[in-house]
């Protein structure tokens, strides 16, 4: 699983459906875990294929539409990456947020632990999600709908996720003003 989730993230992949995938197979922590470095893995990767194969084109694509953000980031890259990661990238997608780091030529050491401590929290409350859909189907009731969102191994994640977002919220219109 490890593997597939490294090559998935390699290949563009979409993170979401791996990370609840993960929390089903794997609980809770230990998923979380096996999501986070995979996560990490395949993302230093392709930003390490994309940095020595690819750095002219993604540099003359992306630098002028974040050069605003050029100094901030230059300042503390392993914080400002961090942060970045944890409110979502601000909706940029996960595959192109992978590669940004590249305009900024950002030490491989610090994406690495940026991204992976930058995506601890909502992998966690994913995976969350998905651990929580196995224990409800472990328990072979019918259940309604009701029943699922107002089961606590459900809705705890789903008042992360909003918590997580109002502070992503809150953080990217304090650092990432225009």
């Amino acid at each position: 699983f490890l593997i597939f989730s490294i090559l998935w993230t390699f290949l563009l992949g979409f993170a979401g459906p791996v990370a609840i995938f993960s929390g089903f197979l794997f609980g809770q922590w230990f998923g979380t875990l096996i999501s986070v470095v995979s996560f990490s893995v395949g993302s230093t990767l392709l930003y390490l294929f994309v940095q020595y194969y690819f750095r002219d084109l993604a540099i003359n694509h992306l630098e002028s539409k974040i050069e605003r953000y050029k100094n901030l980031f230059k300042k503390n890259e392993l914080l400002y990456f961090m942060i970045f990661r944890f409110i979502g990238g601000g909706g940029i997608p996960f595959a192109i947020q992978n590669i940004l780091p590249v305009v900024f030529d950002m030490k491989i050491k610090n994406y690495f632990y940026a991204t992976f401590l930058g995506l601890f929290p909502t992998v966690f409350i994913v995976n969350s999600l998905g651990s929580g859909f196995e224990k409800l189907i472990e328990k072979n009731e019918n259940l309604s709908y009701l029943d699922v969102i107002f089961d606590p191994v459900i809705y705890w994640p789903i008042i992360g996720f909003i918590f997580v977002l109002i502070i992503s919220f809150f953080i990217r219109k304090k650092i990432f003003k225009k």
